[in-house]
């Protein structure tokens, strides 16, 4: 039996396949965006003066 041969159920398999892939790469772009624009956001404040809390350091 050949280790390729999806059967009469090929396309929904490689949908589910394409589908998924799609998804966890979306997911994974997101963090990486949203990452980037909050380290912005970070350092935008730390240029105004407003540094980040570490710990129990929390500034008041």
């Amino acid at each position: 039996m050949d280790p390729f041969d999806l059967g009469p159920h090929a396309g929904f398999i490689i949908a589910c396949y394409f589908i998924t892939i799609s998804v966890v790469a979306g997911l994974i772009a997101w963090v990486v965006l949203d990452r980037r624009q909050l380290n912005k956001a970070l350092n935008e404040l730390e240029e105004q003066g407003i540094k980040r809390a570490r710990g129990n350091q929390a500034q008041s």
